[in-house]
């Protein structure tokens, strides 16, 4: 993380998965921290169907020092996370090993020379790449140690401030109180709390969510085993589809059964010990839950999201697991650490050290996004964006991926950016693609003026100018030219500068 957004020769790197869901989350603290829950990549719309939590505290944060929202977002936040996930994982469990897990609890990829999304989970290294995922695993830890302390009251309002950090911890956790409370009725006050909290913070954003969620079983384990960055274990594949689609559910159940257990197993990994420690009902529920929901459910635009689900039973599975280790003999302990490390060590080397990252922002375009945030406010029109995987890294964001970078670094709201976002929050984003493109063919200067007008269109960003173009110059369009470098071209409607 915190090698990201830093300034390097080639312009602003970033590594692993922050060239998109790094973006994102800069877009919405920038919005956020004008006090605004406008749509920063979908203009004229509000946030829905996202929690906003993470993205609140540090749009405070921002508004409270003045510190860059982009170094907040990669260089503080990151080790502030890491060092309170590991204390209060410390503070709940007296224990280390479990601190150990927690930082560096793998799969078994590496003995098949394959990565740590191999079985679809990610590995406890790459915690920090999903920050709403990392706060909730630090209010997770301060409500259990509440519970510790018998503060029922005060562990289900913290509880209840998860559904707007991580929607999936907050069903989780709900639904695993709901049980335990079955036997232990002090947790029923816990429980009743959390849901007090939840559902007003819940509907702020989030009332239609619920609408994204799709019944699809078996999903993860047939692409676990059909996808070549996974598993990639085709006959095995083949076998169990055939199997279900042929009505031979007596195979199919095996077949499906044994590919839940190598799902399990290896993204368990060392972690598996804990089976070995006597489990109680709360823990239970949400580690068997979590494993339950993503094998049926997905989340409709972005199936996979709905793996974070099982993020959560290999949290739990490492606090456990580190109980059980601190009772064992040393030798055994040397050997959980060394078949543990690897996946650690093996993610780094591939994904987090190269000093070339995938993806980055030019000097030149920092330079223009800089121009663009000097300006008065109003809607950026960009170009639809063309991703080339072929492009030698490290890529532009306008050739890696649909990203929200525009209304990111400029502080700008954006007539539509970052596709894959707006598609799992379900927006019309298709149809504004289709409007853009249209306006870029069009040679009809009245069309293109009456939509820029209609649609509040102040500025047009062009990050390609020497390529990608509309067909009609900025005098057609009632444009004058604010920026040109060498790479971007900057116009805005004549009309709004006088």
């Amino acid at each position: 993380m915190v090698k990201s957004g830093w300034i390097y020769p080639y312009g602003m790197g970033f590594w692993g998965a922050n060239g998109h869901d790094g973006i994102w989350h800069l877009s919405l603290v920038e919005s956020l921290s004008r006090g605004s829950l406008a749509m920063p990549m979908f203009a004229g719309e509000v946030i829905k169907n996202y929690h906003l939590g993470f993205d609140l505290i540090l749009a405070g944060l921002h508004r409270l020092t003045g510190i860059p929202v982009v170094n907040l977002y990669f260089q503080i936040a990151p080790p502030v996370l890491a060092l309170l996930i590991g204390f209060l994982t410390f503070k709940l469990t007296r224990n280390l090993w479990s601190v150990f897990f927690v930082y560096f609890g793998g799969n078994w990829a590496w003995i098949l020379g394959k990565g740590e999304s191999t079985f679809w989970s990610q590995a406890s290294i790459s915690t920090l790449i999903n920050p709403p995922y990392a706060l909730s695993l630090v209010v997770i830890l301060l409500g259990l140690i509440l519970l510790d302390k018998k503060r029922y009251l005060l562990a289900g309002l913290i509880f209840g401030l998860l559904v707007q950090i991580k929607i999936y911890a907050a069903i989780l956790i709900i639904a695993g109180l709901g049980v335990a409370a079955f036997k232990n009725r002090h947790l029923f006050k816990t429980l009743v709390a959390t849901l007090l909290v939840s559902l007003p913070l819940y509907l702020i954003t989030n009332r239609q969510s619920a609408s994204l969620i799709v019944f699809q079983p078996g999903w993860f384990l047939e692409t676990m085993m059909a996808l070549s960055d996974r598993l990639n274990w085709p006959r095995f594949y083949e076998a169990m589809t055939n199997y279900r689609a042929a009505g031979n559910w007596l195979k199919a159940a095996l077949a499906y059964a044994a590919a839940l257990a190598i799902f399990v197993i290896g993204n368990l990994g060392t972690r598996l010990i804990f089976l070995a420690r006597k489990l109680n009902l709360f823990y239970i529920t949400i580690i068997v839950l979590g494993v339950i929901l993503p094998m049926l459910f997905l989340q409709s635009g972005t199936p996979w999201n709905t793996i974070q689900f099982f993020y959560y039973p290999l949290f739990f599975a490492s606090l456990l697991a580190g109980e059980y280790l601190k009772i064992v003999n040393f030798k055994f302990q040397i050997l959980i650490v060394l078949l543990t490390l690897p996946t650690t060590l093996i993610t780094l080397r591939d994904v987090y050290l190269p000093s070339r990252p995938p993806a980055m922002i030019s000097r030149s375009e920092l330079e223009a996004l800089q121009f663009l945030r000097a300006q008065p406010p109003g809607i950026v029109l960009t170009p639809v964006v063309n991703p080339n995987p072929y492009s030698p890294p490290p890529r532009p964001l306008y050739l890696y991926e649909s990203t929200a970078y525009v209304s990111a670094l400029s502080g700008q709201p954006v007539y539509m950016e970052d596709e894959v976002n707006l598609n799992i929050t379900t927006y019309a984003w298709p149809v504004r693609r289709q409007v853009i493109l249209d306006l870029f063919a069009t040679g009809d200067a009245s069309v293109a003026a009456k939509f820029l007008s209609d649609n509040n269109i102040r500025y047009l960003y062009l990050p390609q100018v020497a390529f990608v173009r509309p067909r009609l110059s900025e005098t057609a369009l009632g444009m004058t030219k604010l920026f040109e470098n060498s790479q971007v071209a900057i116009w805005a409607r004549s009309i709004l500068l006088k």
